[in-house]
């Protein structure tokens, strides 16, 4: 990273990181460009390795890209505040946190839904439990992204 003094390398700050965000890019091989999805997400660390969950439909580009090739792409920022220049337009900065990194995505199994849904909502509201319906359980694509490397970064306004 060029700017190792802006660089987050503890897991618990990168996660912090993520828990304020609420989009998460993803990024599949395609034919002649990526193919790029903003998806809502959830987030699990665990033994210092991340997992990423999704929902969706089981059918549709991200499906077909996710069959032909697992390896993706991630990206996700918030805490975005403009930072004027003055005088000189070059002087003006962002400050933000984000999370960037890349893994290996497949469809999770049945039984592992319910855990990988209870992550996603844990991401947009807080809830000692959440209650599922069944049918619509069963016709929902789950997807977990196995984290296999991630950098975090970010920049404060100091004072």
């Amino acid at each position: 990273m060029r700017r190792s003094d802006r660089q987050v390398t503890d897991p618990q700050e990168i996660l912090d990181i993520m828990h304020g965000c609420d989009v998460c890019y993803v990024a599949y091989f395609a034919d002649e460009y990526p193919y790029v999805v903003p998806l809502n997400f959830g987030v699990q660390l665990a033994d210092g390795r991340f997992r990423l969950f999704f929902h969706g439909a089981d059918a549709g580009t991200k499906m077909a890209l996710l069959r032909k090739e697992p390896h993706v792409a991630f990206s996700m920022s918030g805490s975005h505040n403009y930072i004027p220049g003055g005088e000189d337009a070059c002087d003006a900065t962002m400050e933000y946190e984000s999370v960037c990194g890349n893994g290996t995505i497949r469809v999770v199994a049945e039984d592992e839904k319910i855990e990988a849904l209870t992550s996603l909502m844990r991401q947009y509201e807080a809830a000692d439990t959440y209650h599922f319906n069944p049918a619509d359980v069963k016709h929902i694509a789950v997807l977990c992204l196995d984290v296999n490397e991630i950098t975090g970064k970010r920049l404060r306004r100091k004072g």
